[in-house]
Order: structure tokens, then sequence, then C-alpha cells
């Protein structure tokens, strides 16, 4: 089959890439022009695919990347991966209503569309399939078929491949969703049909706000226990041995990425849009969230305060700057607002992540270091804000002279744990 893939970042390249590895001729599609140069040059920049699997598809032509809307003509499936930010605490559409008139244009009888971006439930048939049946003059579930079936991409997880995850999938009748299932059988493992898109895009902000509550449980408690003289990561530890009605979560400095602290607020604005009411959980969650990176800086600041250190003035260096363990992605990192918080105090502070690309290092509102013996010796303070793979944590311990620790990996008299 033609296959478009609009959108070609994190989520839009894998899909893209895999699609073609299983047979079907696809076109990634982006209006970003640096990533089509970047992609007909067989260079990737999303971490779950490698160069050599790029080539491999381009080298065949099972697979094109281009910014020319014309190439989209003659779709029997197209895929919406484009993103969908938060503005003000309000959903901005508008990537998928752009993309929505841009296929609206090609769409042909027959064909389908489906929506992957994340979203509130009744986009796909309340804002989606309108555009689509206004730029194309066809109609939805008889002349096009159309559904929902949201990414479920953890960049970097080598436990969960793409493909190894369950995919849920949609459709606005039983002919778009067979069309739909069966697409995604040849990509996917596993495929969970559900009984239509709104189900569906419940579905993926439940499993981002299962999350966002749980861990903004545990950052709470983290703020909680130490004034209480009670170490949290043990009670965690031991709280985990329980083989039922427990689920491990961690503290740390704050969450970023799309998922965790952009998904949900979907759901909490379309609560209040359609009922007037508060989500009260996810807008708790939300805030305690937020409030992480200004806990790390005082438990900072009050640890230098008792080393006879002024915040202003000292030397610090923050090591991990992503959001995620081993990811290359800073978007919504704690990090950015750890830095800020600091350098606002007057302090000196550095950063150290071997993971952040070339291309992403201008976003940095901090200068970047290599995380050498003497980067780490000089300072008056390490902040361990994400644990990489790729750094000397033994190291880190001994050349450090005082640690703060928001992964609990180290131990000893010059290291506190958040």
């Amino acid at each position: 089959m033609q296959i478009v893939v609009a959108g070609q970042g994190y989520v839009g390249l894998p899909l893209a890439v895999r699609a073609a590895e299983v047979g079907h001729r696809v076109v990634g599609y982006d209006v970003d022009t640096e990533r089509i140069k970047l992609l007909t040059a067989g260079q990737s920049y999303v971490e779950d695919v490698a160069s050599s699997r790029l080539r491999a598809v381009l080298d065949t032509g099972a697979y094109s990347a281009t910014d020319d809307a014309d190439a989209l003509a003659g779709f029997d499936i197209a895929v919406i991966t484009v993103p969908t930010p938060l503005r003000d605490g309000v959903p901005d559409l508008t990537y998928i209503e752009t993309c929505a008139r841009t296929l609206g244009e090609h769409l042909r009888p027959g064909a389908t569309v489906v929506l992957e971006s994340t979203t509130y439930p009744g986009t796909t048939e309340e804002l989606l399939l309108p555009i689509l049946e206004e730029t194309s003059v066809l109609k939805a579930g008889v002349d096009f078929l159309a559904g929902f079936s949201p990414e479920r991409i953890a960049p970097g997880n080598k436990r969960f491949s793409f493909e190894g995850t369950p995919k849920l999938v949609s459709g606005i009748d039983a002919a778009s969703l067979d069309v739909i299932k069966g697409f995604y059988d040849g990509i996917f493992q596993t495929t969970v049909p559900v009984s239509g898109p709104k189900v569906a895009e419940m579905a993926k902000l439940i499993e981002n706000t299962f999350r966002l509550v749980n861990i903004s449980l545990v950052n709470e408690l983290a703020t909680l226990a130490k004034p209480l003289g009670v170490p949290i990561w043990e009670a965690i530890d031991a709280a985990a041995t329980k083989p039922f009605g427990f689920m491990r979560f961690t503290p740390g400095p704050g969450v970023g990425g799309h998922c965790l602290p952009i998904d949900p607020r979907f759901l909490a604005w379309k609560v209040r849009q359609e009922l007037g009411v508060p989500f009260r959980f996810v807008e708790l969650a939300a805030d305690v969230n937020r409030r992480m990176p200004d806990y790390v800086v005082q438990r900072l600041a009050a640890a230098l305060d008792e080393r006879g250190i002024s915040v202003s003035g000292s030397r610090i260096l923050l090591l991990g700057l992503t959001y995620k363990i081993n990811a290359t992605d800073l978007r919504e990192s704690p990090s950015t607002r750890v830095a800020e918080l600091l350098i606002s105090l007057g302090a000196k502070v550095r950063g150290a992540d071997p993971n952040i690309p070339d291309g992403d290092r201008a976003k940095l509102t901090l200068p970047l270091v290599d995380e050498t013996v003497e980067e780490i010796a000089s300072a008056d303070a390490v902040v361990l804000l994400m644990d990489h793979a790729r750094f000397d944590l033994a190291m880190i311990q001994e050349a450090a002279p005082y640690v703060l620790d928001c992964r609990n990996r180290l131990s000893g008299p010059n290291v506190e744990t958040l």
C-alpha cells in the first residue's frame, strides 16, 4: 500500500521506517526542511531509528522523505503524527488542523486517515473529520475511512520495542476499524481494537495521567519525608516488596517530555470546557511536579549553607539535562528550570550531558562541559539530575566535594539523596 506518515519526529519516523520495512511504500512528510535534508541523506535524528535502518529503506525505495505536499497524492492510508502542544494551558491543535487540510486536498474515495497525535477525547470526530470532509468534499464513513490509534513511543526504552508494544486501534465505523487494524497488524505484534476513537483517545490520556499522578505522589512524599526524618528511598524499596496492590514509582527533580507534563492537561482542559468542573487530580499533580525543581534548588542552597558556601558565586555542575534517562530529548526537562533558578540566585552553573545531540546544544541556557574529574572536583556542588548509563558514577562520587543525588545512585559522606 501507499502510506503517508505526516510528521517525521520521534513518533512518525519510527512508524514510517517500520512500515517501509514490512513492505509498504512510505512517504515521510514534514514541513521542517532541515529534517527532510537529514532524512534524505540517511541521517536519523531519532534515537530509536538507527541511521543504518533509515538508509536501508531509502536504498530500496520503500521510503522517501519530502516537504512537498504534492507528493502525498494517491495515498491509501495517511497517518498523522504531528505535535500537539499546550499554549497557556490550552491545547494547540493547529498542526493537526493544517495537516488535515493538506491531506484533505489529496484524499480520494476509499482512502483512510488515522490520527496518532495525543489529544483530548472527541478530536478525531469533532475536529479532524469536518476538516477532511470540507477540504475533500467527501463524506467520512461513506467515501473515506478514519480512526484514532494513540502512539506509545518510549524513547530509549530497550525493554519494550516499538513493534512489541501492543497497539490500540479504533475506527469511526466497522469498515474503518477493519482497515486500520489490518494495517497495524502488519507492523505490531499485537493490536487491541476498541469501540471508537473517543475510547482510544481517553485510554492514551489515562495511561499518562496514571504515571503523572503516581510520580507526583512520590515527589511530594520526598519533600515531606526528609523533615520527618524518614529516608524516602528506603521506605519506597520496603513498600515495593509487597507483591500485589503496589507499583514502584520513585522521586526525581520533576517530569519532562511531551507526555507527562502536557498530555494529562488536555483532559483537564476538556473537562473544564465540557463539564465546567476541575480535574483535581491532574491539576494538583501538575502543580506538585512544577514545584520539584524549586525544591531541588532549596535543598541545594541549604546544603551549601551548611558548608559555609553561598549559592551566589558558587560553582554548580548539573549532570544529566535531558528529561529521561539515556534519552536525547530536552523537551520540558526540569533541568531547565533548575538551571534558571540557580542562575537567578547568582550561581555559576554548568551542565554536562553526553547524550545531547550537537544540534540541540544551542537550546541550552547554560554552558555545556564534559563530565571530567577536573570539572567535577572544581564544583562546589554537583547535582545528579539524570543518571545516564554513560556517566561514570563511581568517579563522580569520588571526585565531587558534594553531590545532591536526585536518582539515589550514589552514597557516601559527600552525598545527599533527594
